[in-house]
């Protein structure tokens, strides 16, 4: 950022020319410096690393005003391996610092510069110790009125906390080590007060997954538990919100995370192996914590980012060309808004979007804004000033295309990224974060807007440090907290620089975002889910749970988490796989055809809680020469069956040749896509076709006419013999014999039977047999006979 001391033309005061001309003495020859300043009686500095290590674990009243008492605390930790004797601590106050990269050059040098590190302040305001023993920390305190520190004018200044003392090897007093930090200095209020956006995000990782329990509830799977302990007692969600709730801030959440607590509320699921789930034990900690949120967001602003916290620069660079990965962003962005009023009862701003570090170049900004917002949070080591305005500007500049650049101070944004666990650093971070706002404050006259953009998940204890820092900025005298649209809103000023940077920086976040085949299998997904999605009664019953899902995969959340980021991509695809296959036809063995024409039944199966519906069964014959289904070589029918139902469909064939002919059954949506896996069969016709009967009948028609023709012939034969003399006797006694030449009523001709006894005969093995085929969902057996 440009600052005032650092631009020429610009007339610093006499006692800020001074400074500024030490500085460059220092910088050049910090030894002769130090020897030139060296007051009478001032310690020597051991050369060597310092073998006193100095915590400062507290310092109060962090921005001190006339009449106030700097209590300074820590801890004083002898690491060499002599002890220090007639040691003591003091303060040191250095000189005022009158440009923000003066006060990073001070947090970075570790040694003790004579002089440069100030004046002991000396008197009784030290504390003594008689004995060092190596590895022993000690801890002190010292307390001195702000008026003996001989602070000047407004600003910023050095304070160092020293250990001076001897060895046995050096019996001499000298500085064994020191411990650098800030002290903001405004006593009086401020004639322009900086307007202050602090964004105090709720974000996490991704938590619920696209399963639900089986039955009609649809109870949600967890991938673990973790949520119930970040929002439990002491947990890091639980912290950010009893923190946020007392500052003035503007709430920055992913509606993800509201979701995902609902969710917890009712009974959930943990994810176990292999399909199982355990219940989850957070539903008292759930309730708690979002009605608490509920009054603390209350009066106040919220942001809504997209559902899941969107990758932008990954979909930018790698997704934007693959089909559907615009629509998942639209579809995050417009769920949004609904799922904060539904739970928080407010109405979020849409209108922002937060790329990943605050980083931008042309095709992010495009991405960014693609789904409604016109404002995108962007940090300023990525959007740099290239001009020569002698102060930061303002946040908020138009990037052409109306949009808002609402630029965020990078050395404010970061100054809690460090280790916060422990007292020393917690209090250092403090102290260097005051004392950028302020040297930022007082760089103008000028009304200026400062927006203040941290990690998207803080730790707890960053999260304190953070809350700790944002109280004693809010209770300054030059600091005053202003919502994020207002600031988006303000004048911008005209020198600042407005131009995206053109290519992505930073090779670390490149290499940290998701790759394009984490789109290409996004893609599948929802090619399979809107194949599924046409076959079902119920749509909303996967609608949401997997679109969800797959804004999940998009999630910001995953840098860095490669090999988790796929397994969540694959468990929703397999999980979806696993619902439709739910769906599917049942298996046949091979089928015996009886006669020329028969009835085949398929069986569909839906394990499905719902109906299924828009489905297409096509039956289709390898060979229809040899087997016609219907009157073609396929016929269709169309599906619907019942929730946790099976259903048989007949379908018509004809043969007209014996053998197997193979015959295939695929379920289609009604837009004519195939669903599922075929299922193959052979149909075997056993029996004589109709040619082969109309043959055999002829056969036996031949034989009857010429049994009736011999039966005439041997009648008149009988008849011309009777009428010879002398054939009387003969006749009566054929009469009384066989019958064999009889017309009588028992009479029959050769080869014809009597009515009753064919009604009577035996089946034959060309007649038709009759229907044995019953319905089943289980695979048919072995020579299944089929209806006809």
């Amino acid at each position: 950022m440009a600052e005032a001391a650092d631009f020429p033309g610009l007339t610093p005061s006499p006692a800020r020319r001074w400074f500024r001309r030490a500085g460059v003495l220092l910088t050049g020859a910090p030894l002769l410096a130090g020897l030139l300043q060296l007051p009478a009686g001032e310690p020597a500095y051991a050369a060597e690393s310092d073998p006193v290590v100095v915590s400062v674990d507290s310092l109060t009243p962090s921005a001190p005003t006339d009449g106030d008492t700097l209590t300074v605390s820590g801890t004083v930790l002898n690491k060499g391996k002599r002890a220090v004797t007639a040691a003591h601590v003091d303060l040191r106050v250095g000189q005022m610092l009158t440009t923000r990269s003066g006060i990073d050059d001070v947090a970075a040098r570790t040694d003790y510069v004579q002089g440069a590190d100030g004046t002991e302040v000396g008197g009784k305001y030290v504390e003594k110790f008689a004995k060092l023993t190596p590895g022993v920390a000690q801890p002190f305190t010292i307390s001195v009125p702000v008026d003996k520190l001989d602070l000047g004018q407004d600003g910023v200044y050095q304070i160092g906390v020293s250990l001076s003392g001897e060895t046995s090897a050096e019996p001499y007093e000298q500085v064994l080590g020191i411990q650098r930090t800030f002290l903001p200095w405004q006593p009086e209020e401020a004639d322009t007060r900086t307007r202050t956006t602090y964004l105090w995000p709720l974000i996490s990782t991704v938590h619920m997954t696209a399963e639900t329990g089986p039955g009609e509830q649809q109870t949600p799977v967890f991938l673990n538990d973790d949520l119930a302990a970040e929002i439990s007692p002491g947990g890091r969600l639980e912290q950010m919100l009893s923190l946020g709730r007392d500052l003035d801030v503007t709430w920055v959440i992913d509606p993800d995370l509201l979701a995902s607590v609902d969710a917890m509320i009712g009974s959930y699921g943990i994810q176990g192996e292999k399909g199982t789930s355990t219940p989850g034990t957070g539903q008292t900690v759930a309730k708690q914590w979002l009605a608490e949120l509920q009054d603390a967001v209350a009066g106040k602003e919220v942001v809504a980012l997209p559902f899941a916290d969107p990758d932008l620069a990954s979909i930018a660079h790698n997704g934007k060309n693959v089909t559907g990965t615009l629509s998942h962003l639209k579809s995050a962005t417009d769920v949004a808004a609904s799922t904060v009023e539904t739970i928080l009862h407010i109405t979020p701003s849409t209108d922002f979007a937060w790329p990943v570090s605050g980083t931008v170049d042309p095709s992010i900004v495009k991405i960014a804004t693609s789904a409604g917002a016109d404002k995108v949070i962007v940090r300023s080591d990525s959007l740099k000033e290239t001009g020569d305005l002698p102060y930061t500007p303002s946040a908020a500049r138009p990037i052409g295309g109306g949009t808002t650049a609402v630029v965020a101070d990078m050395r404010l944004s970061t100054a809690f990224q460090g280790d916060m666990t422990n007292a020393d650093s917690s209090t250092l971070a403090v102290q260097r974060f005051l004392a950028q706002s302020l040297t930022a404050t007082l760089q103008t006259d000028k009304q200026r807007t400062v927006v203040v953009a941290p990690q998207r998940m803080p730790s707890a204890s960053q999260a304190q440090t953070m809350a700790k820092a944002i109280t004693d900025l809010q209770n300054s005298n030059w600091s005053q907290p202003q919502e994020l649209t207002a600031t988006a809103d303000t004048k911008p000023d005209p020198g600042a620089n407005t131009k995206v940077p053109s290519a992505y920086p930073y090779p670390a976040l490149r290499s940290q975002q998701l790759p394009p085949s984490a789109f290409t299998t996004i893609a599948r997904t929802q090619s399979s889910l809107d194949k599924f999605k046409i076959i079902l009664t119920d749509k909303t019953r996967v609608e949401t749970p997997f679109g969800r899902a797959i804004n999940r995969e998009m999630a910001t959340s995953w840098r860095g988490e490669s090999t988790a980021a796929n397994s969540f991509r694959d468990g929703v695809r397999s999980h979806l796989d696993e619902l439709t296959e739910q769906v599917k036809l049942i298996k046949k063995s091979e089928t015996k055809l009886s006669g020329g024409s028969a009835k085949i039944p398929v069986t569909v199966q839906n394990n499905l809680v719902q109906p299924v519906d828009n489905l297409v069964l096509r039956v289709t014959s390898s060979n229809p020469t040899r087997l016609k289904i219907g009157d073609d070589d396929y016929q269709e029918r169309r599906i619907a069956v019942s929730g946790g139902h099976s259903q048989s469909v007949k379908f018509t064939t004809s043969s007209n040749a014996n053998g197997p002919i193979k015959v295939t059954a695929q379920l289609y949506t009604k837009d004519g896509q195939k669903y599922g896996d075929a299922v193959s069969f052979d149909v075997r016709v056993t029996e004589f076709t109709a040619m082969a009967m109309l043959v055999i009948g002829g056969g036996f028609l031949l034989l009857v006419l010429a049994g009736l023709r011999m039966y005439t012939q041997r009648k008149r034969a009988a008849a011309r013999r009777s009428e010879e003399p002398g054939n009387e006797d003969e006749g009566t006694e054929q009469d009384a014999g066989t019958g064999d030449d009889h017309d009588g009523p028992t009479s029959r001709p050769q080869g014809e039977s009597d009515p009753a006894s064919r009604a009577d005969a035996p089946e034959q093995p060309s007649d038709p047999t009759p229907d044995t085929a019953p319905e089943s969902a289980d695979p048919s057996g072995t020579g299944e006979r089929v209806d006809r």
